[in-house]
């Protein structure tokens, strides 16, 4: 995916259009992980699309609930939601960032031996 150590550095227009598309996959991963959340919070405790839709935000980002819920599947959406939420900002962290400890690195001569 990315360049050998031997090859020459990437332009800024490169690594511009590199983060670009890095950055493009994250909202893509994240819109999949808030309509996932959105649909779970309004089948298991049917929640107005809107109430979803901020309770899933809400949780995806790290904020908390907002609204208690009332069922026990709800609380179990919840619970798995959470965790998932946790993985997923993990994960999008690496995925944005990826180009740019790649770039530090090659500034830096690092080497693989």
């Amino acid at each position: 995916m990315y360049e050998h150590r031997t090859h020459r550095p990437l332009t800024r227009t490169q690594f511009a259009a590199r983060l670009a598309s890095h950055g493009a996959l994250g909202l893509l991963v994240l819109a999949l992980a808030l309509a996932l959340g959105t649909v779970g919070y309004h089948l298991t405790d049917r929640l107005p699309w809107l109430d979803a839709l901020l309770e899933a935000a809400m949780i995806l980002t790290g904020m908390g609930p907002v609204s208690e819920l009332v069922t026990p599947q709800a609380k179990w959406f919840a619970t798995f939601y959470a965790l998932f939420s946790g993985i997923v900002f993990l994960g999008l962290v690496g995925l944005v960032l990826a180009p740019v400890f790649h770039r530090v690195l090659h500034h830096l001569h690092f080497e693989d031996e």
